[in-house]
């Protein structure tokens, strides 16, 4: 596997630790708890556009669910097509 493939599957996997992490953080921390206000710098500009999207669900939110696989959907995109060089 070629560094690059390496480096972007490392990068996905982390974002994807991080989305976990703000949901989970989501249940027990305030909106203004400053660990949470620091995640949501990173994930929120990937929600919103899926929220759009997305019909409300009461107060179930999908659209981490929905980032979560549309990132490993990408990531082994990206992975098929750099290990076919």
């Amino acid at each position: 596997m070629s560094w690059l493939a390496l480096a972007i599957d490392w990068v996905i996997r982390l974002y994807l630790f991080i989305v976990l992490v703000y949901v989970v953080l989501g249940y027990f921390l305030s909106p203004w708890h400053p660990v949470r206000q620091t995640l949501a710098r990173f994930i929120e500009p990937l929600l919103a556009p899926i929220r759009k999207i997305l019909p409300a669900a009461g107060p179930v939110d999908f659209s981490p669910v929905v980032l979560m696989l549309a990132l490993l959907v990408f990531n082994q995109i990206v992975q098929g097509f750099l290990l076919m060089f």
